[in-house]
């Protein structure tokens, strides 16, 4: 299909006003600065694959959303969509020596969203500045589309003026786009980055990126659930490098992204990653809100917010009840194994010991933690009724955007990596037939008696011996 079926897209393929199509038949590939332009509109077929030609700087490729136009990326489980090099067999697992990143550019969406900059608006780091390249405004609720199951592999090369692309940037994009089930794999830089604006997410992948795993700037406001980020055991910074504004830092309006559900692991608490220093960096008058999450398996410090001598920061809104971490569990941190070691200063430990704020340090019972190719050893899903299944936050009240599930974490009994990521293409996860082997459970007649209550899980397999009854006044 590669070869017979290749379309090549540049600049001049998709122009304001048109309606594409890209189709599960073709393989498209990138090359240099694609634009989606205002009016413009891009549908791509589930089972799609998007590759990108090398190059650095003015040469590099990347596919730009551009304000008024908009994607329809739409995926399913079964038929991700992917965005790769376009040395990469996506048939064959063993064609790259993963872990493999600078490959390509990688996918920007800019949007008409507030921002807090003086300015209100500002142009996407990297691109040359035109009106192609513009984000922000005043439209909270603007529309840049659909993006549903896509995996984003390889990229990260530098666009210009010593930037590498983030996997998926965020100009200013606003809650009428919706985003879920997004993964991005060995990126050069940033997995994620939003510049601010009110998008939401769900369904997040961050997997083995050079920088950080999540970052946000310029005012974040979105809400989201269900992320997850595990970094290499030599690469990656940051977890969640969380700025609130660049000019001015205290700009108006100000960040406050509220996620749920995150599961964020690092190098690994023995890992000589220089870079695993704080899992969470926090600066510019960021404030917050993560709540029934797990964060842990990193070489350094929990947390570091910072405290200026002058002006306002994020110790501020720390002191004034607008960042919050509640209901976590914190574990294997190089720092220490208690709050007043984590923590990096004496205002993140004095927060974190805080009772009100039902933090614990506790082993989450998390299957299994990998970062080795074909190993099927990962498994980020938290033991049943453990510890992940205790002392939960409540979620908000009248808002139908959060999915209210009685776990801590990015997963409960299923894991929904399976099927359409690259972590289970290069053989990551732990296999379906693996998890059979290993968490069969027999039940004969003496398993299900009268009064009992009993919860079978989709993380485990059970074996009937004999005539198994649910007696009088049991439920299974």
């Amino acid at each position: 299909l590669d070869q017979t079926n290749t379309v090549t897209v540049t600049d001049a393929s998709i122009n304001a006003g048109d309606v594409v199509y890209w189709t599960a038949d073709k393989t498209y590939l990138l090359e240099g600065f694609v634009f989606v332009e205002d009016g413009a509109v891009l549908n791509i077929e589930a089972g799609t694959v998007v590759k990108g030609k090398a190059g650095q700087g003015e040469n590099a490729s990347a596919l730009i959303i551009a304000q008024g136009g908009k994607i329809y990326a739409e995926g399913t489980a079964e038929k991700p969509i992917i965005f790769t090099a376009e040395s990469d067999d996506v048939t064959d697992p063993n064609d790259l020596a993963v872990p493999v990143s600078n490959l390509w550019g990688g996918i920007i969406l800019l949007g008409k969203a507030r921002i807090n900059t003086a300015a209100g608006v500002g142009h996407i780091e990297g691109l040359p500045v035109s009106a192609k390249s513009q984000y922000g405004g005043t439209d909270d609720h603007d529309n840049s589309g659909v993006m549903r199951y896509v995996s984003i592999r390889h990229g990260g090369t530098d666009i210009g003026a010593g930037n590498e692309i983030n996997g998926l940037t965020f100009g200013g994009v606003g809650d009428g786009t919706t985003i879920d089930h997004i993964e991005v794999f060995n990126n050069n830089d940033d997995g994620y980055e939003w510049f601010g604006g009110t998008v939401n997410c769900k369904y997040l992948v961050s997997v083995f990126n050079a920088d950080d795993a999540f970052d946000h700037d310029e005012g974040l406001r979105g809400k989201m659930q269900f992320l997850f980020a595990i970094q290499g055991e030599d690469s990656g910074n940051r977890c969640g490098e969380h700025d609130g504004g660049t000019d001015p830092e205290d700009g108006k309006p100000y960040a406050f992204p509220q996620i749920y559900n995150a599961t964020y692991l690092g190098s690994g608490k023995m890992s000589t990653n220089p870079d695993n220093d704080e899992l969470f960096k926090i600066r510019d008058f960021w404030g917050g809100s993560y709540k029934n999450s797990i964060f842990g398996d990193f070489a350094g410090f929990a947390m570091d917010i910072e405290d200026l001598a002058t002006g306002n920061d994020s110790r501020k809104r720390l002191d004034d009840g607008q960042i919050i971490f509640e209901n976590n569990i914190w574990f294997n941190f190089g720092a220490g194994d208690t709050f007043d070691a984590i923590g990096k200063h004496d205002w993140e430990s004095a927060y974190l010991n805080d009772a009100t704020h039902n933090n614990a340090i506790e082993d989450p019972q998390l299957a299994g933690i990998s970062r080795t190719k074909a190993s099927e050893s990962l498994d980020p899903r938290p033991v049943a009724n453990g510890p992940a299944y205790t002392n939960l936050a409540d979620y908000p009240a009248n808002d139908d955007f959060f999915d209210h599930v009685n776990y801590k974490g990015a997963f409960g009994s299923t894991n929904w990596l399976k099927g359409w990521t690259a972590l289970d293409h290069y053989g990551y996860l732990v296999s379906n037939k693996a998890l059979d082997q290993t968490n069969t459970v027999t039940v004969t007649d003496a398993s299900i008696n009268a009064g009992d209550v009993v919860y079978w899980t989709a993380d485990k397999t059970y074996l009937l011996e004999g005539f198994v009854f649910v007696e009088d006044g049991a439920v299974l």
